[in-house]
């Protein structure tokens, strides 16, 4: 790992890699490094792996082996001004570091040292980067199994949106009240039934409520499905395995047999738009260009912009995927941040452009990953209108 680090920074251009932790409050640092998950780290510990010598380890003295599992020198403080200066001590010789801290906060899911260590850091002399990069590399990469098992609970997320909207439709026919929160526990049993990991609880609105970007179904505040109400269904779960990521997709159907137009004219342009995002990563990597995450925002945003309705697309075009829902790796976002990292190989990530309207709102929601400089889009065929619930299958 050490050297892999040391390849990571030499091609980033920085000096060193200085990780730091206080009471856990640095995942990414206890993941890459290995940490002990059942140690106590009550005292600030610093791990410093150059990019061309041997890494050192700073300590404190009740807990001088809490670093003892990685390589390197191994330096002990116990007050403050010890600190201070053999931290100073650590950073001699070199000047451009990278830490898991973002300018101006733009990628919140590597923002994990506070603003006084990074003062503290610079007042040692040394310039104070971004890792966002190098946690990219090291946390939201995915390995062949990873993949598979994506592709394998792709393929379940794909077939409970079917059951969930057979559901809806037999409901009808046998005048059972179905509300959004019924529909919703009837997905998650089918998660449960699929053996899949889910963080938190499907999104499943009906009308007005699919205009709310989380709405969260409870059974207060969910009224019955009625022939004619417009139904959107956001989903995910992941295979209870160590190495599994993330399936997340969102598909949208109409209680009857024919989609009046007012809905289908504004999911074309959301599809539209989920379109040219995917179509704008597969060109660039095709001709062997880089595609940043805020171009990618740009390019599905335009797209609803030119139809009038970018005020009502107010998200990011997309998030990292890994073991988290929502990774440290590239976000296709140049609204709520501009995202500029690049997307790289082995990494996965949604596209799920979305107008949200008084009356309803709509989003459609793909998965996507890149292998051997290649962009898949996972599960089956993406949704290309809104299905008619109730006509009857051929």
């Amino acid at each position: 790992m050490i050297e892999k680090i040391a390849q990571a920074l030499t091609i980033e251009g920085f000096d060193g890699w200085l990780f730091y932790n206080f009471k856990n409050i640095d995942p990414s640092a206890n993941h890459i490094l290995n940490m002990p998950t059942d140690a106590l780290f009550s005292r600030r510990w610093y791990y410093f792996v150059p990019a061309k010598s041997e890494p050192i380890k700073l300590v404190h003295a009740i807990e001088a082996g809490s670093l003892d599992h990685l390589p390197g020198k191994k330096l002990i403080y116990a007050g403050w001004k010890e600190l201070h200066a053999k931290l100073a001590q650590l950073l001699e010789g070199t000047k451009r570091i990278c830490m898991q801290y973002s300018p101006f906060n733009a990628i919140p899911y590597v923002a994990f040292v506070d603003a006084g260590t990074i003062e503290l850091v610079k007042s040692t002399g040394v310039e104070v980067y971004s890792s966002a990069n190098l946690i990219q590399s090291f946390e939201a990469t995915w390995s062949d199994h990873s993949i598979e098992l994506h592709k394998k609970a792709a393929q379940k997320v794909r077939k409970i949106v079917d059951q969930a909207f057979a559901k809806v439709r037999d409901s009808l026919a046998q005048k059972e009240d179905l509300s959004e929160y019924k529909l919703q526990q009837f997905v998650i049993e089918k998660l449960e039934e699929e053996g899949l990991f889910f963080d938190h609880g499907p999104i499943v609105a009906f009308n007005a409520h699919s205009g709310d970007p989380h709405f969260e179904p409870s059974s207060e505040n969910s009224p019955l499905l009625k022939e004619g109400d417009f139904i959107l269904i956001d989903l995910w779960g992941k295979e209870k395995e160590e190495d599994a990521v993330y399936a997340d997709i969102t598909w949208t159907g109409y209680v009857g047999k024919e989609v009046p137009e007012v809905y289908e004219k504004v999911f074309s342009i959301v599809r539209d738009a989920r379109d040219a995002a995917v179509e704008l990563i597969q060109k660039k990597f095709a001709a062997g260009e880089e595609v940043y995450g805020y171009e990618v925002d740009d390019a599905c945003r335009g797209v609803i912009d030119s139809k009038g309705y970018g005020k009502y697309f107010i998200h990011r075009t997309g998030h990292s995927i890994e073991r988290e829902l929502h990774g440290k790796g590239v976000n296709i976002d140049n609204w709520e941040t501009k995202d500029e990292r690049k997307l790289i190989d082995r990494i996965g990530f949604s596209i799920e452009p979305g107008i949200y309207l008084e009356e309803f709102g709509i989003r459609s929601e793909i998965n996507a990953y890149i292998k051997d400089n290649h962009v898949y889009v996972s599960g089956s065929t993406p949704q290309e209108a809104i299905i008619p619930i109730l006509l009857e299958k051929s």
